[in-house]
């Protein structure tokens, strides 16, 4: 059975959903986890769970659309566990509706936090996520950065959402090239339709109009997604997943 003893793993946006099922399954492979998200009682909720099932668990209030924030909690990580090998970029935020008259604010929000906190992560991971595939027995680490299906589908009344989540996927492809040689793996998944709290930062008639689309579809599971990043992470060095799309199987588009 594949095995993440020794390794140390940061998720952001560990919270709810995605990034709290990432975490909770990370660490029940043996990896010590680190929780970052701006709620701290329900990071240090989630933390008291995975330490009282044995796990090693370090939760840290973090707004990562502030690089002094995205900064201080990979420096943190390493400075508690002495390592970092996978950084799951996860935090990120979903707010669809038409261009037009679109509320300029939820375009900045959307940069901020789905494509500027991402890299800022990303860029302070980096030194430390080579040092680890360098140094390590398993000749690896990971970042694993979750896009969406926005992110390589456009579609209306998508815009601003489609263009951080493209961004992303780029971002991931070109850092990929950078340092794969090295072995640090860049992995990008690309979800459709999740069962999570994504929809409820809409405004009332966006989430009405997203219910009516997926009336009667049976959407993923944050642990859907959790299991395919533990697939990724637990893959032999050799072997890099660069890209995955996710979609319930009712879902079109």
């Amino acid at each position: 059975m594949a095995t993440l003893t020794g390794t140390v793993a940061l998720v952001t946006g560990a919270s709810s959903g995605i990034g709290a099922a990432t975490a909770e399954s990370l660490a029940s492979l043996g990896a010590t986890v680190v929780l970052a998200a701006r709620r701290t009682d329900r990071i240090e909720e989630l933390a008291g769970k995975i330490r009282a099932d044995g796990g090693t668990a370090l939760a840290l209030t973090a707004d990562v659309t502030g690089e002094a924030d995205a900064r201080a909690i990979v420096e943190r990580t390493v400075a508690e566990f002495g390592r970092l090998d996978t950084l799951v970029n996860n935090a990120g935020t979903m707010l669809l509706g038409p261009a037009l008259d679109a509320p300029l604010d939820e375009w900045r929000r959307m940069v901020d936090l789905n494509l500027l906190g991402l890299m800022y992560c990303t860029h302070a991971a980096l030194p430390y996520l080579l040092s680890a595939a360098e140094s390590s027995e398993r000749q690896v680490a990971d970042l694993v950065n979750i896009s969406s299906v926005a992110g390589r589908f456009p579609r209306s009344g998508s815009a601003g959402y489609n263009a951080t989540k493209f961004g992303v996927t780029g971002f991931s492809e070109a850092v990929r090239q950078e340092v794969t040689k090295r072995h640090v793996r860049v992995s990008v998944l690309e979800p459709g339709a999740v069962d999570t709290e994504l929809v409820s930062h809409n405004r009332p008639e966006v989430q009405e109009r997203h219910h009516q689309r997926f009336a009667g579809t049976q959407k993923l599971t944050a642990t859907d997604i959790a299991d395919t990043i533990v697939f990724i992470t637990t893959r032999p060095w050799y072997m890099s997943v660069n890209e995955v799309v996710l979609r319930p199987t009712e879902q079109e588009n």
